[in-house]
């Protein structure tokens, strides 16, 4: 981690972004998310469907589509440099060196008619600017890094030719290319089975101390971070509803949502435990309410919740959590 005082490699201070769909609807997507990622760092980001998680994703890329990016607001840097007002060629500079992505679905992301080599190759030729019969053999090179037997066979298949776990190895191999100060990995073993998509996780924790990268890691499984992340945040309906220390807030969760998403993961060792579902649907994106998104879903509501934002609270050294049932009664002012 850096020492203090030093520039984060991706920072996010009050960011908003809202979706304007062609029937005129607004989709606040995230609304007023702060973060600060260190080098070096795994911060995940956990919540269900909708809440806003990959919209964080595709900003610190610059890829928001077109109907969101009117309606961004707040400041995102990443390496200290300002997003905002990047030309389009500034941020395809950007993209590969100073951040990288990978995504959900390898299928969607490969083209299913060009070679993994030629794929590869192509990434190489756009981070040097110009085309050299080296970049084939550093093709090979990074398949080799990321864990593929014969690299050699594989750089000359094709993307349908792969299973789901070598396809991902692949797209691993395309975003670590430029050595990228962060990685984001949105989702990245959603679509593969336990076992291969526990290899895909080792391989991004091996190469984050590999070449030093730091890592926003995005997904649903909150029982998945307890082994990657060194730092947290909770989102639901495009806000943080808790964060902090990851052995902190597995220890001692505060917000109801967090400790709802806890309750419904399998313990090894609680086997007999009971899952406990989350009651009702992640809320409308497009709908949210006056107050607490969690509200109509909390056992633990009061009817301040349902009518105003709550305020966050410190719980301890870097833990926060957003819950009227964490203010003191005194600090609450009137309804």
């Amino acid at each position: 981690m850096s020492q203090p005082g030093t520039p984060a490699v991706l920072e996010m201070r009050d960011l908003r972004i809202r979706y304007h769909t062609a029937a005129g609807k607004v989709i606040q997507a995230v609304n007023g998310i702060s973060l600060r990622l260190e080098r070096g760092e795994v911060l995940g980001v956990v919540g269900e469907s909708g809440s806003g998680k990959s919209t964080v994703g595709l900003a610190a890329m610059g890829l928001l589509p077109f109907e969101a990016r009117p309606a961004a607001e707040g400041e995102l840097r990443v390496r200290n440099r300002l997003l905002a007002g990047m030309s389009a060629a500034e941020l395809r500079a950007m993209r590969g060196t100073d951040i990288a992505m990978v995504f959900q679905d390898p299928m969607v992301s490969l083209h299913p008619q060009l070679t993994v080599n030629k794929q590869i190759v192509e990434v190489l030729e756009k981070l040097s600017g110009h085309k050299d019969k080296a970049h084939r053999q550093r093709a090979t090179e990074l398949l080799r890094q990321v864990g593929i037997a014969g690299p050699e066979r594989v750089a000359q298949a094709y993307p349908y030719e792969l299973s789901g776990g070598m396809r991902q190895r692949v797209m691993i191999a395309m975003a670590i290319a430029g050595e990228p100060a962060v990685l984001i990995a949105d989702e990245p073993t959603t679509a593969l089975d336990v076992t291969v998509a526990a290899q895909i996780v080792n391989l991004l924790l091996e190469l984050r101390q590999r070449l030093g990268m730091a890592m926003l890691y995005i997904t649903h499984d909150l029982a998945l971070l307890a082994g990657v992340a060194d730092r947290i945040i909770v989102m639901y309906g495009g806000r943080i509803v808790e964060s902090g220390d990851i052995r902190d807030i597995y220890a001692r969760p505060q917000h109801p949502y967090t400790r709802a998403l806890l309750g419904s993961v399998l313990r090894i060792d609680r086997p007999t435990r009971e899952l406990r579902p989350i009651p009702g649907s992640p809320v409308d994106p497009g709908n949210l309410p006056a107050g607490c998104a969690f509200a109509v879903r909390c056992p633990e509501r009061m009817d301040r919740c349902t009518l105003e934002l709550p305020m966050p609270v410190n719980i301890g050294p870097g833990h926060v959590a957003a819950c009227w049932r964490l203010v003191p009664v005194n600090d609450r002012g009137p309804v």
